[in-house]
């Protein structure tokens, strides 16, 4: 069995495959001052509810954006697990061709997410997560990595928005009743969710307009379905397009 653990700012998503089906999945809170140690019981514990064997993995691959943990999980994996784990980067296996200055400056998160968006769309594509950023990754029909965008995260545009405005408090992040709300939790409510989706389509449609054709538009992330739900410039959601672009990875790279 192969573990995929994707490493982002505010959480740790882990995924365990057997062959291509993702048989269980999980996620833990982010934390740069937990030890090797603490994250091998997590995981253990995990496995254990899952029923699931932990001397059954013999492969694994990571993609870490906050660089403490990599040393972290790299030492877990190998003491724990006893196998050697592949960490993601731009200078590693993936299939595509990078058309961009600085490629080793692309988040291993956004790799994946292209990887796996490139596989399953029918040309150029467009995947956007919705994590602490939002990114935004366009790849050609042919696998080019051709360039993207980054925003900050709806849940960061919030906080900001309830720390820095005295009079104005955290609301759930849904869809008003209608997009001229009648009281201030409905006020903030269209802001943050409307007012986000007119961010999106309008970078989906400069990136399609600079591009000169049609994507297909791939999201994934914790508030995806929510902003999908409210246009159709996203053509559908991948909850677990990270994973599965781990998966991918690992499937190129990995020791014969």
């Amino acid at each position: 069995m192969l573990l995929v653990i994707d490493i982002g700012n505010t959480n740790i998503k882990l995924g365990v495959y057997q062959a291509a089906q993702l048989v269980n999945h999980w996620r833990l809170e982010t934390s740069r001052f937990r030890l090797a140690d603490e994250y091998a019981v997590l995981i253990n514990n995990l496995f254990m509810m899952a029923g699931l064997d932990r001397k059954a993995i013999n492969g694994c691959v990571i993609s870490c954006v906050v660089p403490p943990l990599i040393s972290q999980f790299y030492e877990l994996i190998q003491r724990y697990l006893a196998v050697e784990p592949i960490i993601v980067s731009a200078n590693i296996q993936t299939g595509l061709h990078y058309a961009v200055e600085t490629p080793q400056e692309l988040g291993s998160d956004r790799i994946a997410n292209s990887v796996a968006a490139h596989k399953q769309a029918n040309g150029a594509v467009i995947a956007i997560a919705f994590g602490t950023a939002t990114a935004f990754d366009v790849l050609t029909a042919e696998g080019i990595y051709v360039g993207g965008a980054i925003a900050p995260g709806i849940g960061i545009s919030a906080e900001a928005l309830f720390r820095t405005a005295a009079k104005l408090y955290q609301v759930e992040l849904v869809r008003p009743a209608q997009v001229i709300g009648k009281n201030t939790v409905h006020y903030m409510q269209s802001g943050l969710i409307l007012g986000y989706t007119g961010l999106v389509e309008g970078l989906v449609m400069r990136i399609q307009q600079e591009l000169g054709q049609t994507c297909t538009v791939i999201a994934t992330g914790g508030l995806a379905d929510v902003i999908a739900r409210e246009t159709k410039a996203i053509t559908k959601v991948e909850p677990f397009l990270t994973l599965e672009g781990l998966r991918l990875i690992y499937e190129m790279n990995k020791k014969v």
